[in-house]
């Protein structure tokens, strides 16, 4: 099973990969085949990189300094909650998350604030990997008067569900977001990772 999937990943892929001068990144979330990890490495595929679904099993956060180089870290993919509806979930793994991770004391504030979401952004940016690319949601949360007033609406998919759909739209249109000039300037500032 390993070794039929690497063969076909090592018959493939190398052509894909050459046939394009674009950097070629993986989804290799979840479950998958033993051999992904390495072929990944060895044809110098960027890994797709999640704090809050580690690869170490024995884990329930991954370090974002221990990334590898090649590797996109983010704070959450499509298919997933953005920052703040994350944070509602569940409160037992929010509490360890703002406990362990962003190493607060006492209990965790039950709404995901600014302060909190712009606390793990800049944890994302300073991470190890060669890109951090982070939803949009995730970066409007960073201001009270910019973020969604309805956390709901953020979310983009819900593999689980079939009757979802991909509604997701900006609540603001871009000729007010372009108006907002310390946000947008606050953003280049966070984004410059030197």
């Amino acid at each position: 099973h390993n070794y039929f999937w690497r063969e076909q990943a090592m018959k493939k892929l190398p052509v894909l990969i050459s046939s394009t001068p674009m950097l070629v990144c993986g989804e290799d979330l979840g479950m998958v085949p033993d051999c992904v990890p390495s072929v990944m490495h060895e044809l110098q595929i960027l890994s797709l990189e999640i704090q809050r679904m580690p690869k170490d099993s024995s884990v329930e956060f991954t370090n974002l300094e221990w990334l590898p180089y090649l590797s996109v870290c983010t704070t959450s993919t499509h298919d997933m909650s953005p920052l703040r509806s994350w944070w509602l979930e569940n409160r037992e793994v929010t509490q360890r998350y703002y406990n362990q991770v962003l190493h607060h004391e006492g209990t965790a504030p039950k709404e995901c604030t600014t302060a909190i979401c712009s606390e793990i952004i800049a944890a994302h940016m300073r991470s190890t990997a060669m890109w951090v690319i982070l939803p949009w949601q995730d970066w409007m949360s960073l201001d009270e008067r910019l973020r969604n007033p309805d956390v709901s609406a953020e979310r983009i998919n819900v593999p689980a569900n079939p009757e979802h759909y991909w509604r997701y739209r900006m609540h603001l249109t871009l000729e007010e977001l372009l108006k907002e000039s310390a946000f947008n300037e606050r953003l280049a500032e966070m984004s410059c990772r030197m």
